[in-house]
């Protein structure tokens, strides 16, 4: 019995002189584990470090789907659609052919009266009556775009500005709509209507993104959806997003003044045959009317046509840049 008592004595003296004496390396390890402190300076040095990459990846994410949202939905506009985009939104596509019908008539009645060819009818039909419209369609809304892109940077001037005063974001772009000039006041106008009666900004930003197709408003549309969904300092977004809109439009004065020589070249030549021609038919009839008597003058003339029309098409693609 003593010798039992002895030695357990020895076992729990040897264990206690192991566990004080620090013996083993992974028990220090648990130890140091264990009294570590969970916010050490360690850790709150990682922390910072690790949100801002998890954000990154997010905002990296978030701008895939947009992206991939965006070309899933990337479709021809409908004649609806076109009509808003030219500033005609109550104007239904009804409407619209029913004037090209009257236009086409008109046409065709001017073609008759003056005891044209069946076939030059027909084109004066077609042309006037489809192309001409459709035309004009696109010229509006394209003048339009580029008014819009105009003062579109100092309407997010605005709303930065609204936004460090305090107001929230809502009642920004509600200044915007009642300050800022047509076509950004009806487009904003249209946004802040639309989140009134319960539309999601995100919806309301991708309506807006139809009716006004331009880079900006998509830059702005994912701004303002990165911000919703993972937070963030809005107004310095916004505030770099209109630095970056001025910069556009720098650049694209500064395209268009180095390639104003190059157009104006391209202008000269271009009228030039037609000019030379016209001026030939009115001195001298009798010298050109070959052209339109006779069979090989008919060739003739469709073929300068095609050349011409493929040396202007291979102009335009070389002064018009990208950016």
């Amino acid at each position: 019995m003593i010798v039992a008592v002895a030695l357990l004595f020895m076992l729990a003296a040897g264990g206690a002189v192991f566990a004080f004496a620090g013996g083993d390396d992974k028990s220090r390890k648990r130890v140091a584990a264990v009294a570590r402190p969970p916010g050490g300076a360690r850790g709150r040095a990682a922390t910072p470090q690790m949100d801002a990459a998890q954000k990154r990846k997010n905002v990296a994410a978030m701008l895939k789907d947009v992206e991939k949202n965006r070309a899933a939905k990337k479709e021809k506009p409908t004649m609806r659609r076109r009509l808003e985009q030219a500033g005609f939104p109550k104007t239904s596509p009804r409407s619209f052919w029913m004037i090209c019908g009257i236009v086409a008539a008109m046409a065709a009645s001017l073609a008759i009266a003056t005891h044209q060819k069946p076939l030059v009818i027909a084109l004066a039909v077609f042309v006037v009556g489809l192309g001409l419209p459709r035309w004009t369609l696109g010229f509006l809304a394209n003048r339009r775009r580029k008014k819009f892109t105009e003062n579109f940077a100092n309407a997010i001037d605005v709303i930065v500005r609204s936004v460090k005063s305090g107001l929230p974001t809502n009642e920004a772009l509600r200044i915007v709509a009642r300050e800022a000039p047509n076509p950004v006041g009806s487009e904003f106008h249209s946004l802040v209507e639309s989140l009134k009666v319960g539309v999601t900004m995100e919806q309301g930003l991708k309506r807006m993104m139809e009716s006004m197709p331009t880079s900006e408003v998509s830059f702005f549309a994912i701004v303002m959806t990165i911000q919703g969904k993972s937070g963030g300092n809005l107004s310095e977004a916004l505030g770099n997003l209109a630095g970056v809109l001025r910069d556009r439009k720098r650049l694209q004065g500064k395209i268009k003044a180095m390639s104003s020589e190059a157009k104006a070249s391209a202008m000269i030549i271009g009228s030039l045959p037609p000019g030379v021609m016209g001026i030939v038919y009115l001195t001298t009839p009798k010298y050109i009317g070959l052209l339109f008597t006779e069979r090989s003058g008919n060739l003739m003339l469709a073929g300068c046509v095609l050349w011409m029309f493929t040396g202007i098409m291979v102009m335009r693609k070389m002064i018009n840049f990208k950016h």
